[in-house]
């Protein structure tokens, strides 16, 4: 396999089959015309002086925004993939930040950029302005001096979930390595769908390219849809599909149906589904799900196998030392105990982050941001941010991220180990746990639940839940229960405790609390409220609730 992304591109220079086509159905493209399309646009960087330079595309899954990535891994340049959600001056610092020369939208995106101070050009694809500069490239060849593998492709964002996101660069090679063993899966007559956001990661090194790699089709949906979906799948006979986040509990939202199953789904891979979305997204629609793990900025690859627990990440690809550590001391956490019900019984001690142990050759770097990267590289090794834990066998399991340690009268533990407990609750759809402050000092633990459809939060019922969970940690039970309509997300499904945090309880949302943390649930009021931010007042901690 080519060695990188446009050494991928050029090896289907000829081959009329697979390729792109849009969910709509209305257009399609060979790979060979997949490539032709990119090669024009290379050219037309090229005269625009943006080889090797850096352009920001924002805008929905298009064809174009296909065409300019084959565009970039062609002439050198380099993709900013821009965050459709972000608005106003974080747009613009994102622009900004990643030194972009030129930003490519379209009409409908337009608006967001109106007005801000980008210094860049900014640049319409849906004008007849772009179609003609293009066009005055038709027929221009690919190009035989590809850019080598350690040439800049793209900047992708993070989610953002944690902080403000940071741009991870993603050279050619890089991606072509990572594509390999998922091209591996596919062959010509496989149809990947892909509904994430071009602008991430997961779509990229999980659909697009490996569909490239093997010479599959590619079938381009402009955003994610749950209704939308199975018609789509149905109509182009797709086999596979990848998904961030939540994706998976927005399609099991929708009105079973006896004819689910009847669709030609084989598989699909993604991440931070709950084991119980995948379970029942494999019984309702026949579909064999897979979880990995491989971070965004690289260094850390954990890979699923047969017969391992359902909740389960899996364990390190070959060659990979991978740890679980204690964030402060640097040392290796012992493994997980579980009892007969597979629940945690040391999580305490079982939970750290997840440690690439290899050095920090699979990390190439934040974009400008030498404290990130002196943060995640530190003392030579790769910490990711995310938190987890393994068992005796090597496996290893996901518990959140470093910002979701609380700590409650002392203890720390992270809302992972609590999430998988309270989301047992029946009638709950999801569940995210965070931390909040004590008027005192440390964090008080809250839980936002989404109920199933047709479902509604009885405290009574979640009260004596609690006290029949045996692997419920004796400061996890929450103090603060919000009941919300959907958890919010990020732009690529993950779900975001930041304005959850933010907002606290003080919200239009019921809150649910328990004054006395050994007595029932009962609805927040006002009153409650006054007398929460007085306690704070008091005790000197109002600004922690700015």
């Amino acid at each position: 396999m080519a060695e990188t992304v446009g050494g991928l591109l050029a090896d289907r220079a000829d081959d009329p089959g697979g390729g792109l086509r849009t969910a709509g159905g209305d257009r399609a493209w060979s790979w060979a015309e997949v490539a032709a399309e990119a090669a024009a646009r290379a050219a037309l960087l090229d005269e625009l002086g943006l080889a090797g330079r850096h352009v920001g595309v924002l805008a929905d899954n298009v064809p174009e925004f296909v065409f300019l990535l084959g565009a970039a891994a062609l002439s050198g340049a380099v993709v900013v993939g821009v965050n459709p959600t972000r608005r106003g001056e974080e747009l613009a610092r994102d622009v900004r930040h990643t030194d972009c020369a030129l930003v490519l939208t379209d009409t409908a995106h337009a608006p967001l950029l109106a007005a801000l101070d980008l210094g860049a050009e900014v640049r319409l694809l849906d004008e007849p302005a772009w179609t003609a500069a293009v066009e005055r490239h038709r027929g221009a060849p690919v190009p035989a001096d590809l850019p080598g593998a350690d040439a800049l492709w793209a900047l992708l964002f993070t989610s953002g979930s944690t902080g403000a996101p940071k741009a991870v660069r993603m050279s050619q090679g890089r991606a072509a390595r990572t594509v390999g063993p998922a091209a591996a899966g596919f062959g010509p007559g496989d149809v990947l769908y892909c509904s994430m956001p071009l602008f991430h990661g997961n779509a990229l090194l999980a659909c697009l390219l490996p569909g490239l790699a093997a010479g599959a089709t590619v079938v381009l949906k402009e955003r994610f849809s749950a209704s939308d979906f199975l018609d789509d799948v149905r109509r182009h006979g797709c086999t596979y599909f990848n998904y961030v986040g939540r994706a998976l509990s927005y399609l099991l939202a929708r009105p079973e149906e006896p004819s689910d199953a009847d669709n030609p789904l084989v598989w699909c891979l993604g991440s931070e589904a709950s084991p119980r979305d995948r379970a029942e997204f494999r019984r309702r629609f026949g579909c064999y799900v897979t979880e990995g793990y491989s971070a965004s900025e690289g260094g850390v690859v954990i890979q699923p196998f047969r017969g391992m627990p359902p909740e389960a990440l899996g364990r390190p690809a070959a060659g990979m030392d991978v740890a679980v550590l204690d964030p402060d001391t640097g040392d290796e956490c012992p493994p997980a105990r579980f009892g007969p019900g597979r629940e945690l019984l040391n999580p305490t001690a079982a939970v750290g982050e997840i440690v690439g142990r290899g050095g920090i050759a699979g990390f190439e770097g934040y974009y400008a941001n030498p404290e990130a990267d002196a943060e995640r590289t530190r003392g030579g090794w790769t910490w990711t941010g995310d938190l987890g834990f393994r068992d005796e066998d090597g496996t290893f399991y996901f518990a959140g991220r470093t910002a979701d340690w609380l700590r409650v009268d002392g203890e720390n533990f992270a809302a992972g180990p609590v999430e998988a407990v309270l989301g047992r609750f029946p009638g709950a759809a999801a569940v995210l746990v965070y931390g909040v402050p004590d008027p005192r000092t440390g964090d008080q633990v809250m839980a936002a639940i989404e109920p199933a459809p047709g479902a509604t939060f009885d405290p009574d019922a979640f009260a004596a839940f609690l006290a029949a969970q045996p692997d419920l940690g004796t400061k996890w039970a929450p103090r603060f229960v919000r009941v919300v309509e959907a958890l919010p997300t990020t732009a690529t499904g993950k779900v975001d405790r930041r304005p959850l945090r933010a907002e606290r309880w003080e919200t239009i949302d019921p809150v649910w609390w328990r004054p006395d943390r050994d007595g029932g649930y009962r609805r927040m009021t006002e009153g409650d409220v006054a007398d929460l931010d007085r306690a704070f007042a008091e005790a000197g901690r109002a600004g922690m609730l700015a």
